[in-house]
């Protein structure tokens, strides 16, 4: 036991954020951004980042909270980092594996260069696309782009420095600077929105962090010295070894066949029949992640339910209509740019999201009106400021920069009205996620229609030009597209855990920092391995298959600017009168056992891997609180955070036994 005075210490410095926490932070966050395009592009090994609960941000944390922690005890010192500045350097690097990967630089070179690269006489798109593309987004030099799908000559001979050097920086430096203007306002808004919202999340509506307990509760040990109680209790111990055992027999297996393998992963969909009321799952699959069983446990019952049940649902959809005689084609959406987006049935997630969001600002319709005031008349407001600076400040560098992006985007061709819809749309369904991920604890999570879909459905591609459905459309794949690393959540969580922090000003100094590091970062690491081994060369097949599509149907519309067929806006309206259904239901029915967030992810990608893993989370979450009640659920709970840190301590070994062979075994999904 501490002395009183070094207890009043350490008390009295828990909250503060020191320099030496933003730095480290800053360090491992630019490292992290120089591994992992190297680690997940050639190597091909488990993911660093992905999602947002990311593989080596929580390995880092575990093994520095314990370092520290070992080195507090043997030498009898305040330790060098207290639990929040451990979260904080926590914070930095998930915002900063998120850019290195799917949240910007995975597609992003792809994108600027696959319509040069890729055209042919075939594709016509030299003499349909290369007219309207913008100048400034794309390397000048056919060299340039050639080498970066082939790599530089003898580059795969050369020092990491010296391929760096030989990058043709003079064709690049244009692109880069176009659209790191692009990403930086973007990235500027999203910090004032979660500024703005954080309040609202935090204290008016007490929302649930999921993600974050595993992480808050190595603070909670680590500020009490009691972490070594909390690593030896006998519940996390449990379910740490069931993770550990799992994956260590199934990444020997991977390595030597001859090692028997726990299957992971049931093909349910042969016991299901193509046709008739159970057609919708006759592909269905069974993934166990014991981890993310996990994070269901500790996410509220009424969400864990919502999730997996309406995923049966909106598969049994598809047997209903079928038994009714409506086999509607997938050829009725016309062009759509939704990454899952297959079916006409899935457009109610339009809808879902346009009634979802309407809900989320009535929700916040007081604190929004504080903040109106606070900010155009300087009144004082009756606002519980959470944020790392003024919300009036805030909501001004918000006007600015919306107001920069739609400049932005009307001077690179998009009618100017088009671009206030289109960036509405962009940071609308980026909330509505930040809203599923952050109070559902799914971290890997995706859309299922684009932001512009919705509005090529009711208004038309001819709303927006030829130019501007190119810019609409390159603009959306480079940051609002592929959302399984996007930044908002991972601010909102950073917001969360430095809630009562002091020194605010030095925590908005490292985000910031980490996210220009990020960028820079991140950009000359993978433009580095792609002049080094060539892109062909590398594990982009999903991104260049993504990339080439939305090029696809960018050409496509602009061939034949056609509207989707009546089937689309008939779903979008069903999907928007089912959406107002549940917010009210949710709203005013104390008993209501459906929360809305669960119909937004019925056919998300994400859900059709992570579906049984809500389900038995909240199964055992629902038996634990049944027979148990509270003080089960608070023993049986470190059984399910023992599952989580097993699977990333075991996936971060993995990870680094992957960077030294030419395989990984996989422990997380990617």
């Amino acid at each position: 036991m501490d002395n009183p005075l070094q207890r009043n210490h350490v008390n009295k410095i828990k909250d503060h954020i020191r320099w030496r926490a933003v730095i480290l932070g800053l360090v491992l966050a630019a490292a992290v951004c120089w591994v992992t395009p190297f680690n997940n592009v050639y190597r091909k090994a488990t993911p660093l980042g992905g999602g947002h609960f990311p593989l080596a941000p929580f390995f880092v944390l575990f093994w520095l909270t314990v370092l520290i922690a070992v080195a507090k005890r043997a030498i009898q010192r305040p330790p060098l980092l207290n639990g929040k500045e451990l979260l904080l350097v926590w914070t930095q690097t998930v915002i900063a594996s998120g850019i290195a990967y799917t949240g910007l630089v995975r597609t992003l070179f792809i994108n600027l260069t696959a319509p040069y690269y890729f055209a042919s006489v075939e594709n016509r798109w030299e003499n349909i696309l290369h007219p309207i593309l913008p100048k400034a987004w794309y390397p000048g030099s056919q060299e340039a782009i050639t080498n970066i799908y082939n790599g530089l000559s003898g580059g795969r001979q050369m020092g990491w420095w010296e391929v760096i050097w030989n990058i043709p920086w003079q064709a690049w430096l244009q692109p880069i600077l176009s659209w790191g203007i692009f990403v930086l306002l973007c990235y500027t808004v999203m910090l004032c929105i979660v500024n703005i919202l954080s309040s609202q999340a935090i204290y008016n509506e007490r929302m649930n962090f999921p993600l974050l307990r595993v992480p808050q509760m190595l603070q909670q040990a680590f500020d009490e010295n009691r972490l070594g109680q909390f690593m030896i209790n006998r519940f996390l111990v449990a379910g740490l070894l069931a993770s550990a055992m799992l994956h260590a027999i199934n990444g020997l297996h991977f390595y030597f066949p001859s090692v028997p393998q726990i299957p992971t992963l049931i093909l349910a969909g042969p016991y299901f029949p193509k046709y008739g009321l159970f057609s919708g799952f006759h592909k269905l699959k069974i993934f166990i992640y014991p981890a993310f069983i996990g994070f269901a446990f500790l996410t509220s019952k009424q969400i864990s339910f919502s999730f997996w049940i309406f995923f049966i649902i909106g598969g049994l959809l598809f047997g209903v209509l079928s038994l009714l005689g409506y086999n509607i084609p997938g050829a009725a959406l016309g062009v759509t740019f939704g990454p899952t987006l297959a079916r006409p049935e899935e457009t109610q997630m339009i809808g879902a999201y346009g009634v979802f969001f309407i809900f989320l600002a009535w929700l916040s319709r007081y604190h929004f009106i504080n903040i109106w005031h606070k900010s155009l008349f300087s009144k004082k407001a009756d606002l519980q400021e959470s944020g790392w600076f003024s919300s009036a400040i805030s909501f001004w560098i918000f006007v600015i920069g919306s107001i920069g992006i739609i400049i932005w985007l009307n001077y690179f061709g998009m009618p100017f009205w088009a671009s206030v819809l289109v960036v509405g749309a962009f940071f609308m369904v980026t909330l509505v996620a930040m809203r599923v991920i952050c109070q559902g604890g799914i971290a890997y999570f995706t859309v299922t229609a684009a932001p512009i879909d919705g509005l090529l459905f009711f208004w038309g591609p001819k709303f927006f030009t030829n130019i501007g459905i190119v810019v609409a459309g390159v603009a959306q794949k480079v940051l609002f597209l592929d959302l399984r690393e996007s930044l908002m959540p991972s601010l909102l969580h950073a917001s969360k855990v430095t809630q009562n922090s002091k020194n605010k000003r030095i925590i908005l100094f490292g985000i910031l920092a980490t996210l220009v590091a990020g960028v820079v970062v991140s950009f000359v690491a993978m433009l580095a391995l792609c002049y080094k081994f060539g892109m062909r060369e590398l594990q982009l097949d999903w991104a260049t298959r993504t990339t080439l599509s939305v090029y696809d149907n960018i050409f496509s519309i602009i061939e034949a600017p056609v509207r989707a067929g009546d089937w689309v806006l008939i779903f979008s309206l069903m999907g928007a009168l089912i959406m107002l259904i549940l917010v009210i239901c949710f709203h005013r029915i104390s008993w209501w056992p459906l929360h809305p967030i669960g119909y937004l992810t019925a056919y998300s990608s994400a859900m059709k891997i992570l579906w049984f893993s809500f389900f038995v989370g909240w199964m055992c979450n629902a038996l634990c609180m049944r027979y148990g009640g509270v003080v089960m659920f608070k023993k049986v709970r470190y059984f399910f955070m023992g599952l989580i840190i097993g699977d990333f301590l075991m996936g971060g070994g993995w990870a680094l036994v992957g960077l030294f062979s030419d395989a990984s075994y996989q422990v997380l999904p990617i």
